[in-house]
């Protein structure tokens, strides 16, 4: 087992940041996959944002990932054909809020009475 319990290890560069995969095993045994994201500031420090994934949660977590790479891929082809205008709104991600666009999306319940024995009034006012 290699530093702080790590199995194995790789990275990514790209654009001035590098992404860390690291599988790593901990005290009790349970091995996970830790992603890191690391991008110099303007302070000359490091920014560091990661998650963590088990090992019993990866395969619903690639799902996801195949599933949100796949819309990002339709996404792009179809803004090259017909670019779809779109708000920018405030995403907040951990300590800091960036600039990014997102879409909302709102599911709203029926309206239910209040008492229920004015819905049951009601319909026997109707009925009779």
């Amino acid at each position: 087992m290699g530093i702080r319990g790590e199995l194995f290890s790789t990275r990514f560069s790209c654009e001035g940041r590098t992404y860390f995969f690291n599988v790593k095993e901990n005290r009790n045994g349970d091995i996970f996959l830790s992603v890191v994201e690391s991008k110099p500031t303007e302070t000359e420090t490091y920014d560091r944002r990661s998650i963590v994934v088990f090992q019993e949660n990866m395969e619903g977590f690639m799902r996801a990932m195949r599933t949100a790479a796949g819309y990002m891929e339709k996404a792009c082809s179809r803004q090259k054909h017909e670019p779809a205008p779109q708000q920018p709104v405030r995403v907040r991600t951990g300590h800091r809020e960036t600039g990014a666009t997102a879409r909302r999306i709102v599911i709203r319940k029926k309206a239910q009475p209040s008492d229920p024995s004015e819905s049951k009034e009601s319909k026997s006012k109707e009925l009779g």
